[in-house]
């Protein structure tokens, strides 16, 4: 029985782009594992305490860590929605990637992460892809990438639906073409994900 962690970060329970991503990877992963167990943490509707001296030096020892810890460990897979804020991820997952990574515990090459497949959907209003005028603010996929496979030494995978607000911003209409065709790819992405990690889990 495979257990996948899912975290959703964006601030609207309605209307989000990562959250109808992660809902149709769900969507497929439990048709994939009707026996198999989700565990979710929607960290906007409830938010995790920012880490404090108390719980930093506590380490492994801080209940709420060790908590988070032993769901990151005792999953399969991990799914992630990621949506852009202001450049960076919400600062809800920010607190709870704080809270989860405990070096002694599960930070290095032998993490009990590691190789675990963690599956990112990143949105954005506009696009930071290479080649693009904003390619250079790009911080998200480039901070995640590099936490999760340094801290973790996990597998990490993106879904990048891009030109999210290209429909309720008049000076994007033209981009609503794009915008459609990236949210199109980015469903099928995750319904193709969801699929092929089933299967290596059942191998």
């Amino acid at each position: 029985m495979a257990t996948l962690l899912h975290l959703d970060s964006a601030v609207f329970p309605q209307g989000s782009a990562s959250r109808e991503v992660t809902a149709a990877f769900v969507q497929t992963w439990r048709e994939q594992h009707p026996d198999g167990e989700v565990v979710y943490r929607d960290l906007a509707a409830d938010p995790l305490p920012h880490l404090d001296a108390a719980a930093a030096a506590a380490g492994a020892e801080h209940p709420l860590r060790a908590e988070l810890a032993a769901e990151l460990a005792a999953a399969d897979a991990v799914l992630i929605g990621a949506p852009m804020y202001n450049f960076s991820i919400p600062s809800t997952l920010k607190a709870w990637l704080d809270h989860v990574i405990v070096v002694g515990l599960n930070v290095g090459p032998d993490s009990p992460v590691a190789g675990t497949p963690i599956t990112v959907v990143a949105s954005r209003g506009g696009s930071y892809a290479e080649g693009t005028p904003r390619a250079d603010a790009e911080f998200v996929q480039n901070y995640l990438e590099k936490l999760l496979t340094s801290m973790f030494a996990a597998e990490v995978d993106f879904i990048v639906p891009e030109l999210t607000l290209a429909h309720v911003n008049p000076q994007m209409a033209e981009l609503i073409p794009l915008a459609e065709t990236s949210k199109a790819k980015a469903l099928t992405d995750a319904e193709d994900k969801a699929k092929a990690l089933a299967a290596k889990l059942a191998a």
